[in-house]
């Protein structure tokens, strides 16, 4: 039997280091996984509650809206206007999806199809790259580079604009940057968006990492710049900021032509999220609006522990500014490994599991993936094993 859409798809090496964790947990050992970014921290108490009284509800149990409740997209409007400044119409400019990889996967069907082609950061966020693909389109990977410059990122995506043809319909971003945390600031947002309004060119902007954010930070939304409506969707979602990822809710937001033809696609492939989810959604946002701070908060005191200690056993990383992850280059004396194999060592010598950056594309090997979804206590101990395995003779210096 052929099956379509997979046969081009590389094995998933991420699939790898979980199953040398499993093995080890099996085998009584303690590991100490660093790698999924899986948020651990609870969801909002009113938003639980209210899911709770909502599916007590037997009306709540029929099929809901595709689109999302109206009273949902208007959250999410008012949330843009409060903390963006921006104005969106929930009926033409929002709808719901179940998680942004959903979203972003059906979008694709609606902007691009077979001949066409699309940019995309390398390394990126699996579905950034793969998404394009399940459409029949052609990726075309743009160098994000190692030390992460924006600027320098922005002239490699001027470049593959004009050595490709047919030119790309579409440029896939996500500022703050998974995995390589890579942040910018408003006039970048605005350059780009000139260029796309001269080339007719479509900006998917996943905003996954809105609110996590560090040291004064704050990121724009793509949709602040004047005129970026034309041409841009963003995809905001409650996974990280309120710390909700099993509810699966985020938003497509925007440009009313796109916003609406994934609206109608999606109205031929589901009834929506289960109503009371999207009722307790409703609740978080609305009155659980400083929530994402306490999440950022947390996050930021495990940010700081696992780059100060890795930094006292001689192995200096940047501190991101943005993201739940710390985007690590392979110390010297083992980069020649590769990043899957240096981290199936970890796993397997000092009981830590990262995210190989292979997994996110050519451009991100030379790098592991720490995801900051332990405590600091467990932080703590994951540098001390890290320092066990990494201080042998001819390893990290003194």
């Amino acid at each position: 039997m052929e099956l379509r859409r997979i046969g081009g798809l590389p094995p998933y090496v991420f699939a790898q280091i979980d199953q040398l964790k499993l093995a080890a947990r099996r085998a009584g050992r303690d590991v100490i996984d660093l790698g999924f970014g899986n948020p651990d921290l609870p969801s909002p108490d009113v938003a639980v509650d209210k899911l709770i009284e909502a599916a007590r509800n037997p009306r709540n149990h029929r099929y809901s809206a595709s689109r999302g409740i109206p009273k949902l997209r208007q959250a999410i409007a008012s949330l843009y206007l409060r903390r963006f400044g921006v104005e969106l119409d929930p009926d033409s400019e929002v709808v719901t999806t179940m998680g942004a990889k959903e979203g972003l996967s059906h979008l694709m069907w609606v902007l691009a199809g077979p001949g066409d082609s699309v940019l995309v950061p390398s390394p990126s966020y699996p579905i950034h790259i793969y998404a394009p693909v399940f459409a029949g389109a052609d990726v075309r990977q743009v160098r994000l580079g190692a030390g992460a410059n924006p600027d320098e990122f922005f002239d490699n995506l001027m470049e593959s604009w004009e050595s490709a043809w047919p030119r790309p319909k579409a440029v896939v971003l996500s500022f703050p940057h998974n995995p390589t945390t890579t942040c910018v600031d408003l006039a970048w947002m605005a350059k780009l968006v000139d260029f796309a309004r001269e080339h007719e060119v479509a900006l998917i902007h996943d905003f996954a990492y809105a609110d996590i954010t560090f040291d004064g930070y704050s990121p724009p939304s793509i949709l602040q710049v004047p005129g970026a409506n034309e041409v841009a969707v963003e995809m905001y979602s409650l996974t990280k900021s309120f710390s909700m990822a099993g509810w699966r809710v985020a938003f497509t937001v925007g440009n009313a032509e796109m916003v609406q033809g994934l609206t109608k696609l999606k109205s031929y492939l589901d009834y929506g999220t289960f109503q009371p989810i999207q009722i307790a959604s409703i609740v978080a946002m609305n009155e659980a609006p400083d929530y994402p701070k306490l999440v950022c908060e947390t996050y930021q005191s495990r940010r700081d522990a696992l780059c100060d200690r890795l930094a006292q056993i001689g192995w200096e990383v940047p501190k991101p500014k943005g993201t739940m992850f710390v985007w690590a280059p392979i110390p010297e004396p083992y980069d020649e490994m590769g990043s899957l194999d240096f981290a199936k060592l970890l796993v397997e010598e000092a009981e830590v599991a990262t995210s190989p950056g292979i997994g996110f594309g050519p451009g991100g090997d030379g790098f592991v993936r720490f995801a900051l979804i332990e405590n600091e206590q467990r932080i703590s101990q994951a540098a001390r094993n890290l320092r066990r395995v990494l201080a042998r003779p001819g390893g990290l210096p003194d």
